[in-house]
Protein backbone atom coordinates (compact mmCIF):
# COMPACT_ATOMS: atom_id res chain seq x y z
CA UNK A 1 0.00 0.00 0.00
CA UNK A 2 2.84 2.91 1.02
CA UNK A 3 4.67 1.38 -2.28
CA UNK A 4 1.72 2.30 -4.41
CA UNK A 5 1.13 5.81 -2.87
CA UNK A 6 4.67 6.86 -2.78
CA UNK A 7 5.23 5.95 -6.17
CA UNK A 8 2.12 7.49 -7.66
CA UNK A 9 3.02 10.40 -6.08
CA UNK A 10 6.46 10.20 -7.75
CA UNK A 11 5.23 9.36 -11.36
CA UNK A 12 2.44 12.71 -10.25
CA UNK A 13 5.53 14.75 -9.36
CA UNK A 14 7.52 14.06 -12.20
CA UNK A 15 4.62 14.82 -14.57
CA UNK A 16 4.52 18.48 -12.87
CA UNK A 17 8.12 18.74 -13.64
CA UNK A 18 8.07 17.80 -17.08
CA UNK A 19 5.21 19.74 -17.83
CA UNK A 20 7.42 22.66 -16.36
CA UNK A 21 9.77 22.27 -19.06
CA UNK A 22 7.12 21.83 -22.09
CA UNK A 23 6.50 25.45 -20.96
CA UNK A 24 9.86 26.65 -20.14
CA UNK A 25 10.57 25.39 -23.79
CA UNK A 26 7.75 27.93 -25.14
CA UNK A 27 9.78 31.10 -23.86
CA UNK A 28 11.86 32.14 -26.18
CA UNK A 29 15.42 32.68 -25.50
CA UNK A 30 17.73 35.07 -27.40
CA UNK A 31 19.20 32.00 -29.06
CA UNK A 32 17.78 30.31 -32.26
CA UNK A 33 16.60 26.58 -30.66
CA UNK A 34 14.11 24.02 -32.63
CA UNK A 35 11.60 23.57 -29.64
CA UNK A 36 10.73 27.16 -29.63
CA UNK A 37 8.66 26.17 -32.63
CA UNK A 38 7.13 22.79 -31.44
CA UNK A 39 3.62 24.65 -30.61
CA UNK A 40 3.34 25.44 -34.27
CA UNK A 41 0.55 23.51 -35.92
CA UNK A 42 0.68 23.63 -40.33
CA UNK A 43 -2.55 23.16 -41.94
CA UNK A 44 -1.23 19.50 -43.79
CA UNK A 45 -4.17 18.28 -46.23
CA UNK A 46 -6.50 19.45 -44.48
CA UNK A 47 -5.30 18.50 -40.42
CA UNK A 48 -3.22 20.36 -38.12
CA UNK A 49 0.04 18.71 -37.66
CA UNK A 50 2.98 19.06 -36.01
CA UNK A 51 5.77 21.36 -37.66
CA UNK A 52 8.38 19.41 -36.68
CA UNK A 53 6.48 16.27 -38.70
CA UNK A 54 6.02 18.33 -41.98
CA UNK A 55 9.35 19.73 -42.26
CA UNK A 56 13.25 19.50 -40.86
CA UNK A 57 14.11 22.48 -38.44
CA UNK A 58 18.05 23.09 -38.41
CA UNK A 59 19.85 25.83 -36.70
CA UNK A 60 21.72 27.64 -39.25
CA UNK A 61 23.22 30.17 -36.69
CA UNK A 62 22.66 31.37 -32.97
CA UNK A 63 20.36 33.51 -34.08
CA UNK A 64 18.36 32.21 -37.24
CA UNK A 65 16.89 28.72 -37.67
CA UNK A 66 16.19 27.09 -41.04
CA UNK A 67 13.00 25.26 -42.03
CA UNK A 68 13.19 22.76 -45.15
CA UNK A 69 9.45 21.34 -45.59
CA UNK A 70 9.55 17.96 -47.15
CA UNK A 71 6.95 19.01 -49.90
CA UNK A 72 7.41 22.46 -51.87
CA UNK A 73 3.73 23.12 -51.87
CA UNK A 74 3.49 23.58 -48.01
CA UNK A 75 5.79 26.05 -47.72
CA UNK A 76 3.20 29.03 -47.80
CA UNK A 77 1.00 26.92 -45.02
CA UNK A 78 4.36 26.82 -43.32
CA UNK A 79 4.98 30.76 -43.41
CA UNK A 80 1.26 31.26 -42.51
CA UNK A 81 1.45 28.91 -39.50
CA UNK A 82 4.76 30.71 -37.99
CA UNK A 83 3.21 34.21 -38.60
CA UNK A 84 0.05 33.23 -36.78
CA UNK A 85 1.97 32.11 -33.69
CA UNK A 86 1.92 34.38 -31.07
CA UNK A 87 5.66 34.17 -30.91
CA UNK A 88 6.44 37.69 -32.66
CA UNK A 89 8.60 36.03 -35.71
CA UNK A 90 9.29 36.53 -39.26
CA UNK A 91 9.84 34.25 -41.38
CA UNK A 92 11.57 35.22 -44.50
CA UNK A 93 11.07 32.14 -47.70
CA UNK A 94 13.68 31.67 -50.32
CA UNK A 95 12.41 29.09 -52.25
CA UNK A 96 11.90 25.87 -50.63
CA UNK A 97 13.60 26.94 -47.69
CA UNK A 98 11.98 28.96 -44.87
CA UNK A 99 14.51 31.13 -42.78
CA UNK A 100 13.48 32.32 -39.12
CA UNK A 101 15.29 35.02 -37.66
CA UNK A 102 15.01 35.72 -33.96
CA UNK A 103 14.71 38.99 -32.99
CA UNK A 104 16.92 40.23 -30.05
CA UNK A 105 14.88 40.57 -26.81
CA UNK A 106 14.82 43.86 -25.19
CA UNK A 107 15.26 44.26 -21.43
CA UNK A 108 11.88 44.62 -20.64
CA UNK A 109 10.70 41.70 -22.64
CA UNK A 110 13.77 39.63 -21.04
CA UNK A 111 11.88 40.63 -17.88
CA UNK A 112 8.66 39.50 -18.67
CA UNK A 113 9.43 36.51 -19.87
CA UNK A 114 11.44 35.96 -16.50
CA UNK A 115 8.32 36.57 -14.80
CA UNK A 116 6.19 34.13 -17.14
CA UNK A 117 9.43 31.33 -16.06
CA UNK A 118 8.56 32.49 -12.37
CA UNK A 119 4.83 32.18 -12.94
CA UNK A 120 4.88 28.45 -14.30
CA UNK A 121 7.03 27.51 -11.69
CA UNK A 122 5.40 28.28 -9.03
CA UNK A 123 2.71 26.99 -10.55
CA UNK A 124 4.17 23.60 -10.94
CA UNK A 125 5.87 23.85 -7.40
CA UNK A 126 1.74 24.14 -6.33
CA UNK A 127 1.03 21.15 -8.26
CA UNK A 128 3.93 19.14 -6.44
CA UNK A 129 2.33 20.30 -3.09
CA UNK A 130 -1.03 19.13 -4.20
CA UNK A 131 0.59 15.94 -4.80
CA UNK A 132 1.71 15.60 -1.52
CA UNK A 133 -1.25 16.79 -0.21
CA UNK A 134 -3.08 13.74 -1.81
CA UNK A 135 -0.82 11.52 -0.62
CA UNK A 136 -0.86 12.11 2.85
CA UNK A 137 -4.91 12.40 2.45
CA UNK A 138 -4.30 8.93 1.45
CA UNK A 139 -2.10 7.48 3.90
CA UNK A 140 -4.45 9.38 6.57
CA UNK A 141 -7.18 7.22 5.37
CA UNK A 142 -5.46 4.15 5.75
CA UNK A 143 -4.70 4.98 9.22
CA UNK A 144 -8.32 5.59 9.89
CA UNK A 145 -9.33 2.45 8.50
CA UNK A 146 -6.61 0.78 10.22
CA UNK A 147 -5.03 -1.26 6.93
CA UNK A 148 -1.78 0.65 8.34
CA UNK A 149 0.33 1.35 11.43
CA UNK A 150 1.07 5.31 12.83
CA UNK A 151 4.77 4.15 12.42
CA UNK A 152 3.64 3.31 8.43
CA UNK A 153 2.07 6.80 8.11
CA UNK A 154 4.80 8.59 9.57
CA UNK A 155 7.43 6.55 7.50
CA UNK A 156 5.05 7.06 4.59
CA UNK A 157 4.56 10.97 5.16
CA UNK A 158 8.58 11.16 5.59
CA UNK A 159 8.94 9.30 2.14
CA UNK A 160 6.55 11.97 0.88
CA UNK A 161 8.10 14.77 2.17
CA UNK A 162 11.58 13.77 0.52
CA UNK A 163 10.11 13.39 -2.36
CA UNK A 164 8.67 16.97 -2.25
CA UNK A 165 11.46 18.76 -1.84
CA UNK A 166 13.10 16.80 -4.42
CA UNK A 167 10.66 17.85 -7.42
CA UNK A 168 10.49 21.39 -5.76
CA UNK A 169 14.57 21.47 -5.54
CA UNK A 170 14.07 20.29 -9.42
CA UNK A 171 11.66 23.01 -10.00
CA UNK A 172 14.15 25.45 -8.44
CA UNK A 173 16.81 24.53 -11.17
CA UNK A 174 14.91 24.41 -13.99
CA UNK A 175 13.85 28.33 -12.95
CA UNK A 176 17.51 29.38 -12.28
CA UNK A 177 18.34 27.33 -15.89
CA UNK A 178 15.63 29.45 -17.68
CA UNK A 179 16.60 32.54 -15.93
CA UNK A 180 20.10 32.42 -16.62
CA UNK A 181 19.23 32.09 -20.37
CA UNK A 182 17.18 34.80 -20.35
CA UNK A 183 19.34 36.93 -18.81
CA UNK A 184 22.22 35.95 -21.00
CA UNK A 185 22.83 38.85 -23.98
Amino acid sequence: MLNEITKEAEARMKKSCDSLVEHCKKIRTGRAHPSILDSIQVSYYGSDTPLSQVANISVEDSRTLMITPWEKNIVPDVEKAIYKSDLGLNPATNGGVIRVPMPPLTEETRKGYTKQARSDAESARVSVRNVRRDANNQLKDLLKEKEISEDDDRRGQDLIQKLTDKYVAEVDSLLAKKEADLMEI
